[in-house]
């Protein structure tokens, strides 16, 4: 069986999403995990059937895993999101599932083909993984994840006017999952983390003011959010996740903010998704997205 598991921490009891796909399946993990999301839950557990190229291989991954879902919960029932764009393959697999009473699907591909099909009058060509083909926005991404990589927690400070996206916000506040995921959409980004101990960076006086971006978080949930990064450690690092310090933290890093002038987004309460489409919202009304995008 090609079976790929992802195995992510997840602390409110969601059904594992099953992802089938004949592709790599990104497409139908980013939507379970944006629908995970508005259940409290921003890293549900998913199971990946990739490739798919055959009915039987569709069948044999839903057995396994409804037998091995019976068998630990005593509930065969499971969960799957599926992007196929054969025609024939995925409506062999709709029937399948619709008579299975033991499996709740969702199909995110073929009413989204249908869809452009109606309203273009084309066909679609039906091409797993199309969206990854490695055309000049492919090349864009890579070396948009390769800048970001190289930028992340305040490294490089040099480029920073390179960036087209900068980040700045006080430990966990998110920005390194959120310049990763606004870089998986092509844009080159750099983040800094700000520190009541630590200067930061000229550079960052040089950002021109509508590509910079301040990440802003609740007190107590920074508290909660630290204490669980230290662990057993917090009787040594105490101060780290000490409420007081926290405070000092983030008005230390909101003054810098507004000297900046950069543009505050809050991260409390939001999955990464949400809070990287909010720095679009403002970032495209400045600098709008061009054909070659």
């Amino acid at each position: 069986m090609i079976s790929e598991f992802i195995s992510l921490e997840n602390t409110t009891p969601l059904p594992t999403i099953h992802v089938v796909s004949d592709s790599v399946g990104i497409t139908a993990q980013t939507v379970a995990r944006a629908a995970a999301a508005q259940f409290g839950v921003t890293n549900p557990n998913i199971e990946v059937l990739p490739k798919v190229r055959s009915f039987n291989e569709v069948v044999e991954f839903v057995d396994e895993h409804t037998a091995c879902h019976r068998a630990t919960y005593g509930d065969g029932r499971i969960l799957v999101f599926y992007t196929l764009v054969d025609s024939d393959l995925s409506h062999e697999v709709a029937e399948f599932f619709a008579e299975r009473d033991d499996v709740v699907a969702v199909d995110l591909m073929t009413g989204a083909l249908s869809a452009i099909a109606q309203m273009t009058g084309k066909r679609p060509a039906v091409t797993p993984g199309s969206v990854h083909i490695a055309d000049q926005n492919y090349f864009r991404r890579i070396e948009a994840i390769e800048f970001t990589i190289e930028h992340d927690d305040g490294r490089n400070p040099q480029d920073l006017t390179r960036a087209d996206i900068v980040l700045l916000g006080v430990s966990r506040s998110s920005k390194t999952p959120t310049s990763i995921y606004l870089a998986q959409q092509g844009f080159k980004v750099a983040n800094v983390p700000l520190d009541p101990s630590t200067e930061p960076p000229a550079q960052l006086f040089d950002v021109e003011r509508s590509r910079l971006f301040g990440l802003m978080i609740s007190p107590d949930a920074l508290v909660g959010i630290r204490q669980r990064r230290l662990g057993n450690a917090i009787g040594v690092a105490g101060a780290y996740a000490d409420l007081e310090y926290i405070y000092r933290d983030l008005e230390e890093a909101r003054a810098l903010m507004r000297r900046l002038g950069c543009i505050v987004v809050h991260t409390e309460n939001r999955a990464v998704e949400e809070t990287a489409q909010e720095i679009l919202r403002y970032y495209e009304r400045v600098h709008p997205p061009s054909d070659n995008m």
